[in-house]
């Protein structure tokens, strides 16, 4: 199998393993009346994000996220011309993982869907930094020769964690177009 296109499947099972996990602790916490709790949500995100860094990190750079692909390819660290097929494995894993949650829960929940409570510009803003500050995190600990590499899988996954925790209640805490 070339190269190039194990990446392309790496991705897509990351993509499909955070939105499948992620989500679905949505799901379940909804249908389950509370059971999963918002931090339980956000320790599943940071989890699930931990897990497939270290997972298939060593394949595919493990973006699972279109912004991450983008940041990559911005600072040199990721050719442009692998940009869209990562885009298009990282949509199509997070669409087929929210198509498996509506099979497996039907369409009488909220499946999930990044539902911002606080106003426009509020859950924007909060987006964006967090976004900001995810990107930075992991750029830094991704590229920078110093950073211990295994150690990164952890740093990203306490982002994403600590990002939803505080964030996830007023933005839906997404950081990611795929998940969303």
């Amino acid at each position: 199998m070339d190269g190039r296109f194990k990446k392309y499947i790496a991705e897509f099972i990351g993509t499909f393993a955070l939105v499948f996990a992620g989500t679905g602790s949505i799901i379940v916490n909804e249908v389950t009346g509370g059971s999963v709790t918002s931090l339980g949500v956000s320790i599943v995100f940071g989890l699930v994000v931990m897990v497939m860094v270290y997972a298939i990190g060593h394949v595919s750079g493990a973006h699972i996220n279109p912004a991450v692909s983008l940041s990559f390819a911005v600072i040199r660290h990721f050719p442009f011309r692998d940009l869209l097929p990562y885009w298009l494995a990282q949509l199509s894993g997070g669409v087929v993982a929210s198509l498996t949650l509506l099979f497996v829960f039907g369409s009488g929940t909220s499946l999930g869907v990044t539902l911002p409570a606080g106003g426009p510009w509020q859950s924007f803003v909060m987006e964006f930094m967090l976004t900001f500050l995810l990107m930075f995190i992991i750029v830094s600990v991704a590229t920078d020769v110093r950073a211990v590499g295994a150690a990164a899988a952890i740093a990203i996954g306490a982002t994403i964690g600590l990002g939803s925790i505080f964030a996830g209640p007023v933005s839906g805490g997404s950081f990611n177009p795929a998940r969303s």
